[in-house]
């Protein structure tokens, strides 16, 4: 790996990384492993593309009621040449390995010599939540990594143009992502000394906040969305913005106890394991820019926020990254060679990456894999679907597809596809069975396709 991270291939390597996670995204999405969220992005931003209310059936509520994410009204573009999910893993597997990219000129910029700007480049592209986030479906906030590298970039060469951009893109990929906006420009302001660029990045932030929260969410969506859609994850804290700020004020043991959790010792370890070696108290100030998204992971009581397998600590990456930097260029940091450096950060990524779920997990459907296959490739309309979660993400070129059902909604749907041996999370492979006999016994069902537990049912 030395050998390969010489200083004339950073373009080469950012290309190399590009094709292993577009590689490995795709993989695991023909091996059946795709979840709901691949299916609201893909069938939103389709549908944008082809000019329709970008309404999910799949969740069942319009693309910007969920986190006012506009970046999918341009990535949408790409769908005109050819409509197809793979963009999205391209869009997401570009945008990840970017960020190597801005992770190299900002050492440069920091004055690390260039076979340490190539081992913090290796660190980046090695560090666990990076190959993990890419193999978590697609979500937008991958795209908020290289962004806020590049912002913080522009700020220090005094390239506004660039830093708004920068800043504009954050904002559109995840509402919640202003508030690590508004806590960057206070680490610029404090910190960096560039006041502009930290009262441009707090101002911004805020405003588009309050916009997303108060007009886009509720406009197309509802405050039930919201509520129904992520309090869930913090259900200790209530169910409201006013209960919540009740508990804060009345029963702050409540969120003590629940930060002086065990989890929450796990995940910390966890997340800063791969890049300890580098944190220095004195050379940390950048994680300011990440403490909103380590307190909302903190602070929720649901685990799926709490672990380095899924995209939830995508935010915290660019100033772990630039305090790694900081630290290096004082020459303070606990290691020092290069080769060092990339051996801890190898061992990290082999310990906490997904790459084992390609020999184990991600083979959970296999065994009727070859059946499934045939079964979506003979739906050749765009009408409407009832299927299993898992096969969701394969069909969502159209307006109406579900996963879940009522006997008696069976009526809307055209296609009815199963997968009895694998039902997925939304249902029991017994109510698959009983819905399998329920269809063989109606007239306006045609069984079109039986094989190794498969079925596939036409109106």
């Amino acid at each position: 790996m030395e050998k390969l991270l010489t200083k004339n291939n950073i373009n080469g390597i950012v290309g190399i990384s590009a094709l292993i996670l577009f590689t490995a995204s795709i993989l695991r999405h023909e091996l059946l492993n795709s979840s709901g969220d691949l299916a609201f992005f893909d069938q939103t931003v389709y549908l944008i593309s082809q000019a329709k209310l970008p309404f999910s059936s799949v969740l069942g509520f319009h693309v910007l009621a969920d986190h006012a994410a506009w970046i999918l009204y341009p990535i949408a573009l790409l769908y005109k040449i050819y409509p197809s999910v793979y963009w999205l893993f391209v869009v997401q597997s570009v945008a990840l390995s970017l960020g190597a990219f801005v992770t190299y000129l900002l050492a440069l910029q920091a004055g690390l010599k260039e076979n340490q700007a190539i081992a913090m480049v290796a660190v980046y592209l090695l560090y666990p939540v990076v190959y993990n986030s890419n193999l978590c479906d697609f979500h937008p906030d991958t795209l908020a990594v290289p962004a806020l590298l590049t912002a913080v970039l522009a700020a220090r060469t005094k390239k506004i143009v660039w830093f708004c951009v920068s800043v504009l893109i954050v904002l559109g990929c995840k509402a919640v992502l202003s508030l690590t906006v508004v806590a960057m420009g206070v680490w610029l302001l404090l910190f960096e000394k560039r006041r502009l660029y930290g009262v441009i990045a707090i101002i911004s932030g805020i405003a588009w906040f309050l916009i997303a929260n108060k007009i886009i969410i509720p406009f197309f969506g509802s405050e039930a969305t919201l509520v129904n859609r992520h309090f869930y994850r913090y259900s200790y804290l209530g169910k409201s913005f006013s209960e919540t700020l009740q508990i804060i004020l009345y029963q702050p043991q409540l969120i003590i106890s629940n930060i002086l959790s065990s989890i929450n010792l796990e995940y910390l370890c966890f997340l800063l394991v791969p890049v300890i070696w580098g944190l220095i108290p004195k050379y940390m100030t950048s994680l300011i820019g990440a403490i909103p998204c380590l307190a909302l992971n903190i602070l929720a009581d649901h685990p799926s926020q709490k672990n380095v397998i899924l995209h939830y600590s995508l935010p915290v990456i660019p100033f772990l990254i630039l305090a790694l930097i900081a630290s290096i260029a004082a020459d303070k940091a606990w290691l020092k060679q290069k080769r060092a450096i990339l051996l801890w950060s190898l061992i990290w990524f082999l310990i906490l990456g997904k790459w084992g779920f390609f020999i184990s997990k991600y083979l959970n459907f296999v065994d009727n894999w070859q059946a499934t296959k045939e079964a979506i490739s003979l739906i050749k309309t765009q009408d409407s679907v009832l299927t299993t979660d898992v096969i969701t993400p394969h069909l969502t070129h159209r307006q109406e597809i579900s996963f879940k059902y009522s006997i008696n909604e069976l009526n809307q749907f055209h296609y009815i596809l199963l997968n009895v041996r694998h039902p997925g999370w939304a249902a029991t492979a017994e109510d698959y069975g009983n819905l399998v006999k329920e269809l063989k016994k109606r007239s306006d069902f045609k069984l079109q396709y039986q094989r190794d537990d498969v079925y596939l049912f036409t109106k």
